[in-house]
């Protein structure tokens, strides 16, 4: 089936926008976890040069649409199947020159401890970025809050919520050490770390990297028991390593899905920090 000639897209853009189609509306042989066509059988169907079903399926790589096994072809991948993991994608984002990092969430625990490694790459002289700029949006912890929340009735519980300050506090200050420092070393020009907060209890947690790519997943809610000042509490949790991340990378394409999600999440991040959040009180 030959590309329309008077398409005025690239042909490995008609090829990509075709194969994307039919993977997103799960087309017969398109389904999650099917194996695509060969290269030279795409080639022939869209009558084009092999060279250009490459760039097609590289961009669909890209996307996060496709997976490609050494020695067994592409497939189509299943985007649930398994947790998407933070720290191999916050590490290339610190290859850039200009790294930039929101992060909205509960206590950015896992942020902490997933920079550690790209800090330590910096300080080492394997990363050379000019900058870096966090920003972190977190709950205000001094207000009620629907979550950390007594299992007894819902009812709120201060020491709950200090606690779950506490956390945040330490998280928070930890990466504002971990990266201004770098600026105070002159291992990097310019590193800035800022915390704001709002009133809304955080149940998703959202990475943005260098405004390319969004990582996104829910907080499950666990019950759990917790002894603070010799007093135990039962309350409902959220539990942040539990999270599956889903993963969205911005393409070419700025109608490509993961473009589109990438936008769109940048846009709310943005909103909400110019808007309903403030710099939160020590």
């Amino acid at each position: 089936m030959a590309l329309d000639p008077n398409d005025p897209r690239p042909p490995y853009q008609q090829v990509k926008g075709s194969l994307r189609a039919s993977i997103l509306t799960k087309q017969p042989g398109f389904q999650p976890g099917d194996k695509l066509p060969s290269g030279p059988a795409l080639a022939k169907h869209f009558g084009v040069a092999r060279g250009t079903v490459d760039r097609a399926l590289d961009e669909l790589r890209t996307e996060e649409l496709i997976v490609t096994r050494q020695g067994s072809g592409s497939f189509v991948r299943e985007r649930t199947s398994r947790p998407v993991g933070l720290r191999p994608h916050l590490e290339a984002a610190f290859e850039q020159q200009q790294v930039t990092l929101d992060f909205a969430g509960f206590s950015s625990e896992t942020l902490h401890n997933a920079l550690q490694e790209p800090l330590d790459k910096v300080r080492s002289g394997r990363f050379a970025p000019e900058s870096i700029t966090v920003r972190l949006l977190l709950p205000d912890t001094t207000a009620p809050m629907a979550v950390p929340v007594l299992v007894d009735g819902l009812q709120d519980e201060v020491a709950l919520r200090e606690r779950a300050r506490n956390i945040a506090l330490t998280n928070a200050g930890g990466i504002a050490h971990s990266v201004e420092m770098l600026a105070e070393l002159g291992l990097v020009q310019k590193a800035t770390v800022q915390v704001k907060v709002h009133r809304a209890s955080s149940l998703f947690k959202l990475y943005i990297l260098n405004r390319t790519e969004a990582f996104f997943g829910f907080y499950p809610l666990r019950e759990r028991t917790v002894t603070i000042n010799d007093d135990a509490h039962t309350f409902y949790d959220v539990t942040g390593k539990d999270t599956t991340l889903f993963h969205h990378v911005a393409g070419p394409d700025d109608a490509s899905l993961g473009s589109q999600y990438v936008q769109q999440a940048q846009m709310w991040f943005d909103s909400v920090w110019g808007t309903i959040a403030y710099e939160r009180q020590s």
